[in-house]
């Protein structure tokens, strides 16, 4: 992505965006209209960089794993009540798969993670979702979608979690087959990729 020294290029982030999709797609065997509406946002010069572009924006989120990859790291989400990978916001000008390591870091505490060597091989990520998200008049925002662009990062070692419980209710290990409910997707093509064993 092209970023000059006097800031951060929306149009250049879009393009990178459509181009991440389309290596994803052709890699993973998505369908085109999986991801209808942030290619229409793309085509149509939506600020997607942006959390106060609506009808949808970037997010960014990891799936952390053990040495082994049998277990996956969640995070017990304060506003959505639920377990989920550690993720949020996209902030420019950071990469994406930057940005889905500084929410992990932060959202559990735990040192010594990194992103797991196949995504700079690939330049890809593991999966890409988009989903809804409730209204938050507190907030001033609409319902809305995020454009979750996801990565798999190790954990190396049993850091002690020290999970921001303002923006979490905890951290854990749990079993990588709980992936199964959360993201299905994601999993398979963990599964494909060799990222993980069957």
């Amino acid at each position: 992505m092209d970023v000059s020294s006097s800031g951060f290029d929306p149009a250049a982030f879009r393009r990178h965006v459509a181009t991440i999709l389309e290596g994803h797609a052709k890699t993973f065997g998505v369908p085109a209209g999986r991801h209808a509406l942030l290619r229409r946002q793309i085509a149509g010069g939506d600020d997607i960089h942006s959390r106060r572009t609506f009808p949808g924006h970037v997010t960014t989120s990891a799936f952390i794993l053990d040495r082994e990859g049998q277990r996956i790291l969640l995070i017990h989400h304060r506003s959505l009540g639920r377990w989920l990978q550690p993720g949020g916001h996209y902030e420019a000008p950071e990469d994406l798969a930057g940005s889905a390591l500084r929410e992990a870091v932060e959202e559990t505490g735990m040192q010594g993670l990194a992103i797991d060597p196949w995504h700079g091989t690939t330049g890809l990520p593991i999966d890409i979702d988009s989903h809804r998200i409730p209204a938050r008049p507190d907030r001033d925002e609409p319902e809305h979608w995020h454009h979750d662009i996801r990565y798999v990062v190790r954990a190396d070692g049993d850091d002690v979690l020290r999970p921001d419980l303002r923006e979490v209710h905890g951290a854990e290990w749990r079993a990588r087959f709980d992936l199964e409910s959360i993201a299905p997707q994601a999993l398979a093509n963990m599964r494909q990729a060799g990222l993980v064993r069957p």
